[in-house]
């Protein structure tokens, strides 16, 4: 994928971002031990809503935002050029984030916790501990592809990006997950604004066990800084002559 020709920015690389904290670092340990004890899959330290929320984000990323993009649409647009142009926006950017999200990941080719932390006494770090039976909140959704940057979050930035620039960023929308849980777990959950979604990815991709913080952070800025390119200069609104 991180090979794929971009839809609206120059190349994957355009927006890379630096590389992942260094494995001797303080920032790395910190990193380290927050997934290390929010992620497990035996965690005495995730509380109950945040491993509802980890399991509410366990669906696939790109059905739940076109299910989401879709009951957006419905609500809040009666245009069907306003529908078309708000659908193709943000399917731009989501695409071209995630082809850059992929460039990143084939260019810094950085491990997952699940191998970070089993390996954790070998990686130079006195402030990591290693835990060879550590596993991810869900060790069936862990990716068999590099850590760094964060796909979901990437897109994620894309797509609330976009619609904060279509919409402005406060909307009351709900988003439904596939993942069918029984009450109190809230599906679908319901937002005010579209960075608040946003936060929710950045912190839920660690409570499953499968990120470090700054893929999270770094994924979502650089979805965003994608989403204020294609908005910028492509598909712009066309006025009627009676609107001029």
């Amino acid at each position: 994928m991180g090979a794929v020709t971009p839809f609206t920015i120059k190349d994957a690389t355009q927006f890379r971002s630096p590389p992942p904290p260094s494995l001797d670092s303080g920032k790395y340990a910190r990193e380290f031990n927050e997934t290390k004890a929010l992620g497990s899959i035996n965690s005495t330290t995730r509380t109950q809503a945040q491993t509802d929320l980890a399991l509410f984000y366990s669906d696939n990323f790109l059905a739940l935002w076109e299910r989401t993009l879709r009951g957006i649409a419905d609500t809040n647009l009666n245009n069907i050029g306003d529908s078309a142009r708000l659908f193709v926006l943000a399917n731009l950017a989501a695409a071209d984030a995630l082809i850059a999200a992929w460039d990143g990941k084939r260019f810094y080719h950085f491990w997952r916790p699940m191998t970070a932390i089993q390996n954790g006494n070998d990686d130079g770090n006195p402030r990591t501990a290693g835990d060879a039976t550590w596993l991810p909140q869900i060790p069936t959704n862990n990716p068999p592809y590099p850590e760094f940057p964060s796909g979901a979050n990437s897109l994620t930035g894309a797509m609330t990006r976009t619609l904060e620039r279509f919409f402005g960023n406060k909307m009351t929308f709900s988003v439904r997950s596939a993942f069918v849980n029984p009450p109190p777990m809230q599906n679908p959950r319901t937002y005010q604004r579209f960075s608040d979604m946003a936060d929710d990815v950045v912190n839920v991709r660690i409570y499953q066990g499968i990120h470090f913080r700054t893929a999270e952070v770094v994924g979502r800025k650089h979805g965003t800084q994608i989403a204020d390119r294609a908005f910028s200069h492509f598909l712009r609104p066309v006025h009627n002559d009676d609107d001029r």
